[in-house]
C-alpha cells in the first residue's frame, strides 16, 4: 500500500486511509478524512479502503475520490465481470464490484435516504429485478459509443471526456455486441449509436450521420390484454432494459385501474407508450390528452395514436401549457430578460380523472405538480428516474393535498446506481 499523505487540505493525486460510510445518491459512497467528507466509487459501506482524491480543490464542501486499494473488504463485493470496470477506467457501471441482489440493497437505501431527507417520509422499499437477465448482463439495448481522437470507439470514464477504448461491454444486448461498431474505424465522427430494437432490425447510427432523416425503429409492448408496436427515432428515447417497457406499462395501469369513459393525461409523454395502454383500456367513451415537449417524439406519438380517435397528441412543454413558471435553472440569469406571459393552453382539461407523469431527470417541479393537484384526479401515477426528484415532489404533492398510497421501484439498469421508481398518489383522506 503506498500512501501519499496531505500535509494541510487534501489535494487531487492524495491518498488517504478511511472508513467507508453509507451508500449515497449517485453510485458513492460517503467517508470522512480530518473532518472533510470525501465522496469515493468503487467503495461499499462498511469497508476500509485507501481513497486517491480524483477532484475537488481547498475549500469545497467535499471531494471526490476512488478507492484504489481495498484493506478490509465487505462481504458484498465481487470480482467485476468486466475488467474495463474500476478505478479510472469505464464509468458506464457504478456496482460491477458488487453482487446483484447486494445492488438493489443499495439502490433501496438510496430510495430510502431520499425520501426520508427530502420529503420527511419513511417508506421501505424493495427494489424489484426485472425479468430477463438474472446476472446483470446482456441487458442494454441502446448505447451511445463515444469516439476517441483516433477514430476508435469506447465509453468514457467517469466524470471525464476522454475515450475508452474497448473490445466488448458486457451490459450491451448481444445483438450489439454483432454489430461490430467496436473493431471500425469512425474518424470524422463524435460518437456512434446502437440500438437493438425488440419489432425491427439493430442499427447502427453515426453522428454526425452525414444522412438526411434519422432511422426508425419499432419496439413492441405486450402488457396484460394490451400489445402495441410503436415507432420512435433510433436516437429517441424508449427504455433501455428489454422487460422495462411492458413492466412499467402493466404497473403503471394497474395502479390507475382506467375505466371506460376516464380522461386520462399523459404528461411528458414521449412517443406514446403510456398514452396508448390507457387509451386502450378508457375504450372511444373516454379521452386520453398527451403532452410532448420534442418535436420528433411527438410526430412519432401522433402515428403511434392513430388507432385511437379518442387520444389527443399536444405538443410543447408541460409547463408552458399549464401557463406555470419554468424552473429556474443553475447558474442562470434572468437580467435582460422580458419575462415570460403565463398563459394555460385550451387544450388541457380543468379536470382529468386520472394522470401519468414521466418527467425528465430533474422531475415535474413545484409549479406542474400544483397543476396537476388542480386537476383533482382520482389516482396519480409518477414514473420516476431519479428518486430524488420522486421525493421533492412527493412533497410538493402532499402541500396539495396528495398522498403517495404506493412505492414500487425496479432495477431497470444492473452494475449502474440508477433505480426506476413508480409511485402512486391519491387525494388526502
Amino acid at each position: 500500500m503506498t500512501l501519499r499523505p496531505a500535509e494541510g487540505e487534501l489535494g487531487i493525486g492524495d491518498r488517504v486511509v478511511v472508513a467507508v460510510g453509507p451508500i449515497a445518491h449517485g453510485g458513492h459512497c460517503v467517508a470522512r478524512h480530518d473532518g472533510r467528507v470525501l465522496f469515493v466509487r468503487h467503495a461499499l459501506p462498511g469497508e476500509e479502503v485507501v481513497a486517491e482524491v480524483t477532484e475537488g480543490k481547498p475549500g469545497d464542501r467535499f471531494l471526490r475520490a476512488d478507492a484504489v486499494e481495498i484493506v478490509r473488504p465487505s462481504p458484498d463485493r465481487v470480482v467485476p465481470p468486466c475488467s474495463y470496470a474500476g478505478p479510472g477506467r469505464c464509468g458506464g457501471c457504478d456496482f460491477q464490484h458488487v453482487g446483484v441482489s447486494a445492488q438493489r440493497e443499495l439502490k433501496a437505501a438510496v430510495v430510502r435516504e431520499q425520501f426520508a431527507h427530502l420529503a420527511r417520509l419513511a417508506v421501505d422499499p424493495v427494489v424489484e429485478e426485472l425479468p430477463g437477465h438474472p446476472d446483470g448482463l446482456g441487458w442494454r439495448t441502446r448505447i451511445e459509443y463515444a469516439v476517441g481522437p483516433g477514430g476508435e470507439a469506447g465509453l468514457r470514464p467517469h466524470r471525464s471526456h476522454e475515450v475508452i477504448p474497448i473490445a466488448e461491454c458486457l451490459i450491451a444486448d448481444q445483438r450489439i455486441q454483432d454489430a461490430d461498431v467496436l473493431q471500425r474505424d469512425w474518424s470524422g465522427q463524435s460518437s456512434v449509436d446502437v440500438v437493438a430494437p425488440s419489432a425491427s432490425r439493430p442499427v447502427v447510427v453515426p453522428v454526425p450521420s452525414g444522412v438526411g432523416r434519422e432511422p426508425v425503429v419499432q419496439e413492441s409492448v405486450a402488457a396484460g390484454g394490451f400489445a402495441h408496436t410503436f415507432e420512435v427515432s433510433a436516437r429517441g428515447f424508449w427504455q433501455v432494459h428489454p422487460a422495462a417497457a411492458a413492466t412499467f406499462v402493466a404497473v403503471v395501469l394497474g395502479m390507475l385501474d382506467p375505466q371506460p369513459g376516464d380522461r386520462c393525461l399523459d404528461l411528458y409523454a414521449g412517443v406514446g407508450l403510456f398514452a396508448a395502454a390507457l387509451a386502450d383500456a378508457v375504450t372511444p367513451l373516454g379521452q386520453v390528452i398527451a403532452v410532448e415537449s420534442d418535436r420528433q417524439a411527438t410526430f412519432h406519438a401522433k402515428a403511434n395514436l392513430t388507432a385511437y380517435r379518442h387520444a389527443l397528441v399536444v405538443p410543447g412543454r408541460v409547463d408552458d401549457l399549464f401557463g406555470v413558471a419554468r424552473p429556474k435553472r443553475r447558474g442562470s440569469a434572468d437580467r435582460g430578460q422580458r419575462p415570460r406571459k403565463l398563459r394555460r393552453s385550451p387544450l388541457l382539461p380543468e379536470r382529468a380523472d386520472l394522470v401519468v407523469l414521466d418527467p425528465p431527470r430533474t422531475g415535474a417541479g413545484a409549479g406542474v405538480v400544483g397543476a396537476v393537484a388542480g386537476l383533482q384526479p382520482r389516482a396519480i401515477a409518477y414514473v420516476a428516474c431519479d428518486p430524488a426528484a420522486l421525493a421533492r415532489d412527493t412533497a410538493t404533492f402532499a402541500e396539495h393535498g396528495y398522498t403517495m398510497t404506493r412505492l414500487r421501484c425496479f432495477d431497470a439498469f444492473p452494475m449502474t446506481h440508477h433505480v426506476e421508481c413508480i409511485a402512486r398518489f391519491e387525494p388526502t383522506a
